[in-house]
């Protein structure tokens, strides 16, 4: 009785955020708008804009992850190789070259998508767990790589003094919101793209795999095309944000892309609500933000985080913003509906045998 009320509670107050939201649309969407783009000066902590900068990465890895996971409904949980893919990749060239950041990420992130390319043409045929299994032996694979391959990635010791991102000669760093800015732009790339994907043609193909693959493939969706292209653009996106991060911190090591930054992306996705992309948003922020502003409580703020985790994935399964879509596809053109008959005309048809 106590599970339904709290469920009830949560979802009713979500619902009245919503229809304030909907009711107010165009202007939340100023405010928020400004307070986005005035927040440095809102804050003015480069402590703390260094941790919204971490949560505006992580967004852009989840909403990746989410395009796979949540959407196309393909288990991952290698998600961090691909990450680490666009971290090195852009740093060596970069320091190998001495080529800037905006020639270096594109480069990364086409390289990890490449590699995103690799892993799934041999994996069409899995699903569920065998997926799951095969993308966390990548990564494995990947940070073995990485770890071991001395004359290329410096092995264990990482890869220090990354070149900062710089536009005309000026260096792009926190204190100068350069990369805060930096970041928006590359959030707001991979939103508009994800965004348009997901509202599109090859976002309904998606989302029938994960309802039904077998019926999506006898309604003549190509499943193994689109499973594929789901594992090129994540890959994509997530080496892009790896590229922004290596050169943001300026060193990587192995141990920065383990099997628990994986799992990070992945509680992001879901706790934010897997088929949604305003979810990864707050998923981010929360998960990112949380063991920081905890950090009071020293050993014991990851046991609160853990219970935090548990009691919100018993009381909204479907995560924060999860199941809140209501409203149906747009027809396709040159699609009408008759919505001219009322009820009862239709009730007349179905009893004089009419099938509508």
């Amino acid at each position: 009785m106590r599970d339904k009320i709290g469920k009830i509670r949560l979802s009713g107050l979500l619902e009245k955020v919503s229809s304030f939201y909907a009711r107010y649309r165009l202007y939340s969407n100023i405010a928020l708008a400004l307070i986005i783009l005035l927040l440095p000066f809102i804050v003015g902590s480069q402590y703390i804009m260094r941790i919204i900068i971490m949560i505006g990465v992580y967004a852009i890895l989840a909403q990746s992850l989410g395009l796979i996971t949540g959407y196309a409904g393909q288990t991952s949980l290698g998600h961090a190789a691909f990450y680490a893919i666009g971290a090195y990749t852009s740093a060596i060239i970069s320091i190998q070259t001495g080529w800037s950041f905006f020639i270096t990420a594109p480069i990364a992130a086409v390289f990890a998508a490449l590699m995103g390319l690799a892993l799934g043409l041999p994996t069409l045929r899995l699903s569920g767990t065998y997926l799951a299994i095969t993308t966390l032996g990548f990564s494995e694979f990947v940070r073995m790589v990485l770890l071991n391959w001395e004359p290329v990635t410096n092995g264990p010791l990482g890869i220090s003094r990354i070149p900062r991102p710089s536009i005309l000669g000026v260096d792009l760093i926190v204190g100068n919101n350069g990369l805060y800015y930096l970041m928006l732009v590359f959030l707001l790339i991979t939103t508009v793209v994800i965004y348009n994907i997901v509202n599109s043609k090859v976002g309904r193909a998606l989302m029938s795999i994960r309802d039904d693959e077998l019926a999506a493939t006898m309604m003549g969706v190509k499943t193994t095309y689109y499973k594929v292209l789901v594992f090129v653009i994540g890959a994509f996106f997530a080496g892009l944000a790896g590229a922004f991060y290596a050169h943001m911190i300026r060193f990587i090591d192995p141990n920065t892309f383990t099997f628990d930054t994986s799992i990070l992306i992945l509680s992001i996705v879901i706790l934010g609500g897997m088929g949604t992309i305003k979810g990864m948003f707050v998923g981010s922020a929360l998960l990112i933000s949380f063991p920081e502003v905890m950090r009071f409580l020293q050993e014991y703020r990851f046991v609160v985080y853990g219970v935090v985790l548990v009691l919100t994935m018993r009381f909204r399964p479907q995560g924060i913003l999860g199941g809140q879509k209501k409203t149906p596809y747009k027809l396709p053109k040159g699609v009408t509906e008759d919505l001219t008959r009322n009820k009862e005309q239709r009730m007349k048809e179905m009893k004089a045998g009419w099938h509508i």
